[in-house]
């Protein structure tokens, strides 16, 4: 991880992969093909590292074959490997608006339902925060001067625009899962959706 606690790259895949295991038990060649799509849906094409990444979970002892071998291998995850999802799921966002920020935010929508419920309420909350600060950055430019430049203020008003509609947006999932979370029956298991 960075030292502000945000995934890096690799940390983005090791997510995508341990969080689709947690799901289901894959074969190893069609979870090297989904991380591949999901990722390229999200953020474009990316290098290959996705192969290498599944090689070292396994050696982590955070993946274990069920059976079978090389791409026909099912592969599922272990104990260590959902203590490792969880700690890279509830990991920082940083507040830009960045290829790998929105990577991190879809894995986060994608693997939510596996959290327990007030993990669930805490994530709502972290990428709120993210999306506030992103806000006050932009508004503090808006009211300096050289915000004031050119076409940079029409720009400005859809940018805060489209921030402040996924603001309102994230408010509202929080607040439903909120409202779950109270209707939860205690016993810590993940809402699922």
């Amino acid at each position: 991880m960075y030292t502000d606690n945000t995934l890096t790259p690799k940390e983005a895949i090791r997510l995508c992969a341990l969080g689709s295991l947690a799901v289901e038990p894959m074969r190893y060649g069609d979870l090297a093909n989904s991380i591949r799509h999901f990722i390229s849906r999200v953020i474009g094409p990316t290098p290959e590292i996705v192969g290498h990444s599944i090689e070292l979970l396994k050696y982590e002892g955070l993946v274990e074959t069920l059976s079978g071998s090389g791409d026909s291998a099912i592969l599922r995850v272990t104990d260590d490997g959902r203590h490792e999802m969880r700690a890279l799921l509830t990991a920082n966002v940083r507040p830009s608006n960045t290829e790998l920020n929105s990577l991190i935010t879809a894995l986060k929508f994608r693997f939510l339902h596996l959290l327990p419920a007030d993990d669930q309420c805490a994530q709502a909350e972290l990428l709120i925060a993210a999306v506030e600060r992103e806000l006050a950055r932009l508004q503090d430019l808006r009211d300096h001067p050289s915000g004031a430049a050119g076409f940079m203020p029409e720009w400005l008003g859809h940018h805060i625009g489209v921030l402040t509609s996924r603001l309102d947006w994230l408010c509202a999932f929080r607040d439903r899962l909120v409202g779950e979370d109270a209707n939860d029956d205690g016993s810590g298991a993940p809402l699922r959706r």
